[in-house]
């Protein structure tokens, strides 16, 4: 028996030695039930990727990568491919076929002439996807982003070297945005999941730094639960001098929140201060950017947003709402995600400075928005605004409101039973 066609048998008995079904190996690696039992049986053939992701999740310490169609480097696969149907490739693309019989060197060269259109449409891909998710609710657009980010890796393998090491790189943005949209949908399990997929296909493509700005998402999910703790510890992993100044700065604004949350004032003003001096590193960098920007690409002025951002949790309403209402107006009308989501913020601002009307007038434009957006972090701030709002019952602002705020509340992708719960508690 060959060392390829042991791979799925090996697959399925180390998947029921760990007692996983194939619907549970599925949802570790991302890839389908119908995928994975054609690998099983031997109808597909496993690529490195999946090999790799399957080692991890079944603890098989590389026994998998073994057996699978692996060699010295991500792009060995794919110069077989090319060298079979260089000639074809090259002529379909307008690129000279005479480098189709010359040697390896020759067919890379072809490879990334042939994946070079590649990678900038799915960049570009990228970038719609990133356009769609500021208007769409994120849980409509998952499946079509999981599935973009499962097939990536496949490209990736077709490609030349430099090709493929770039489309590797896109593919781990596919999966970190994967994670952020996962949960604006409510998921944190798959958010984390997805950006741990994320880290695994930079490191394919050679980078490791995106394993520190994991740090930074996973803190944000910690944020959002509420754990001002875990917050910090997590991203002070992600501040070491060797990182790039971005996800250094990136990681400083969010222990900033941390300690925000847990009413540090000292503290998160001192993490404020090496935030922006960072992101202004980073920003006066004149290094080209080849890939998208990591984080977000919206606010004029993410220093002072986040710092907005940490006034209100510190306690300081007044001058939080001073901050958000100069930063919210700057956010890009067509980036409704966004605005919507500080917009929020700001409203919540107000009201707990004492200022239901004015909070109530602001909030109102955003509901509408906010209910077509369906987004989980978006209504953490909902719920507070509601509660703020819940104390002054004889305001007519506020008396107003209320109902449009509870159904802002819903979730629409939940059953009705899980809504009314959710709404009770």
């Amino acid at each position: 028996m060959s060392t390829l066609s042991k791979f799925g048998p090996e697959l399925r008995r180390r998947r029921q030695a760990a007692g996983m079904t194939l619907d549970g190996l599925a949802a570790r690696v991302h890839y389908s039930k119908g995928q994975l039992s054609k690998v099983e049986t031997g109808a597909q053939r496993p690529t490195a990727e999946l090999a790799r992701l399957c080692d991890t999740a079944l603890g098989a310490d590389g026994a998998l990568s073994a057996l699978a169609p692996t060699g010295p480097g991500p792009a060995l696969l794919g110069r077989r491919r090319v060298m079979a149907g260089a000639a074809v490739s090259a002529l379909a693309l307008g690129v000279p076929p005479a480098a189709a019989g010359q040697g390896t060197r020759a067919v890379e060269q072809v490879a990334d002439a042939v994946g070079s259109p590649l990678v900038e449409g799915v960049r570009a891909l990228f970038d719609q996807f990133r356009a769609l998710g500021q208007t769409a609710p994120s849980a409509a657009l998952l499946p079509a982003l999981e599935a973009q980010t499962r097939a990536l890796p496949a490209l990736a393998e077709g490609a030349g070297t430099r090709s493929g090491r770039e489309l590797y790189l896109l593919a781990s943005r596919f999966a970190e945005y994967t994670g952020w949209m996962a949960q604006e949908s409510g998921d944190e399990r798959a958010a984390l999941a997805w950006t741990d997929h994320a880290v695994r296909l930079a490191a394919a493509g050679g980078d490791r730094h995106l394993e520190a700005y994991a740090l930074v998402r996973r803190g944000l999910v910690t944020f959002y639960a509420g754990d001002a703790r875990s917050t910090v510890d997590i991203v002070q992993g992600a501040q070491a001098g060797r990182l790039p100044a971005r996800i250094r700065g990136l990681a400083a604004q969010r222990e900033a929140q941390g300690h925000a949350l847990s009413g540090d004032r000292s503290a998160c003003l001192r993490a404020l201060d090496r935030a922006r001096t960072l992101l202004d590193r980073a920003a006066a960098d004149g290094s080209a950017v080849t890939l998208p920007v990591i984080g977000t690409t919206h606010l004029h002025d993410p220093s002072a947003m986040t710092t907005g951002w940490c006034l209100l949790d510190l306690g300081l309403p007044g001058p939080a709402a001073e901050v958000l209402d100069r930063e919210v107006v700057r956010i890009p009308v067509h980036a409704t995600r966004t605005r919507v989501r500080y917009g929020v913020r700001r409203a919540l601002a107000h009201a707990v400075a004492g200022e239901v009307e004015h909070a109530c007038d602001l909030a109102v434009p955003l509901l509408g928005e906010g209910e077509a957006l369906a987004s989980g972090t978006i209504r953490t701030d909902l719920r507070r605004l509601a509660r703020v709002l819940a104390r002054h019952p004889r305001n007519p602002h506020a008396h107003a409101l209320a109902p449009r705020l509870a159904a802002a509340l819903q979730d629409p992708f939940q059953p009705a039973p899980v809504r009314e719960a959710a709404s009770r508690g």
